[in-house]
């Protein structure tokens, strides 16, 4: 009876030393799972932040990438405007050049026909020189010389040349509406006087000997000098001279003027 019961204790003590372990087993085996578990959600949670931190690099990525391409679309469209006039430019710049090409392919005709239109010109000056009143007689007859002269010498262009004989012709016009006052000479009594002439345009050429003792003008239909009453022009051939010389201001002069010819 005895073994038996101490038979009992020893089982009993067995089953207990049996089963401690085994919870002891299950409490450590519950505590790893739990700490995977935890280790699991850190890595996911890891990996989520690195995710989402490639999203963001894409993202500012895109908006970088976008920007560039909207400043390139602007540039490119700046250069299409730019391109196009630039091409109008060189357009323009061939429809030039054709035309100089076709200028520089007449030249040789041109030249060869402006000459003559010159010598013309030159004549038909000296000409007009020589019928017009005979105020700076002497200037513009040197002129005419001269140009004669040029149309000779071939290191002056054709060009140039043409611009001197349209110069001469822009002088004469200008002679005909300004008023001067100038030195000279006349044959007063058989003898050469010193004299001031006063040119009104075309239409009078008076002179005045030095002191006033003797005026006269230019008698276009006669083709001389004629002397003129001195109580009547003296004083306004003199205003007149001293008007030309701006030395008074202007005033209304009183001289001779030869009527209009019918032709």
């Amino acid at each position: 009876m005895l073994i038996n019961r101490m038979n009992r204790k020893l089982l009993l003590c067995a089953i207990l030393v049996a089963v401690l372990p085994a919870s002891f087993s299950a409490t450590v085996f519950a505590q790893a799972t739990v700490d995977q578990v935890i280790q699991a959600g850190e890595k996911r949670a890891d990996e989520g932040a690195a995710e989402q931190q490639r999203v963001e690099q894409i993202a500012t990525q895109t908006d970088n990438l976008l920007n560039d391409y909207n400043t390139l679309a602007k540039v490119v469209d700046g250069l299409i405007t730019y391109n196009s006039l630039l091409q109008r430019q060189v357009d323009n710049q061939e429809i030039e050049k054709a035309a100089l090409a076709e200028s520089i392919d007449n030249v040789a005709l041109i030249e060869r026909q402006i000459v003559p239109l010159m010598t013309r010109m030159l004549d038909g000056l000296e000409e007009f020189v020589q019928l017009d009143t005979p105020f700076l007689l002497q200037e513009r007859t040197d002129r005419v010389a001269r140009l004669r002269e040029m149309m000779e010498r071939s290191d002056v262009s054709s060009a140039e040349k043409f611009r001197r004989v349209i110069e001469a012709f822009q002088i004469e016009n200008d002679y005909g509406r300004t008023i001067e006052a100038y030195k000279g000479t006349v044959p007063i009594d058989g003898n050469q006087q010193e004299v001031d002439f006063l040119r009104i345009g075309r239409v009078a050429l008076a002179y005045q000997s030095v002191g006033g003792a003797h005026t006269g003008v230019w008698d276009v239909e006669a083709g001389q000098w004629v002397e003129l009453d001195p109580a009547e022009y003296k004083n306004q051939v003199a205003d007149g001279i001293r008007v030309a010389r701006k030395q008074i201001a202007p005033d209304l002069l009183i001289v001779p003027v030869a009527a209009p010819r019918e032709e």
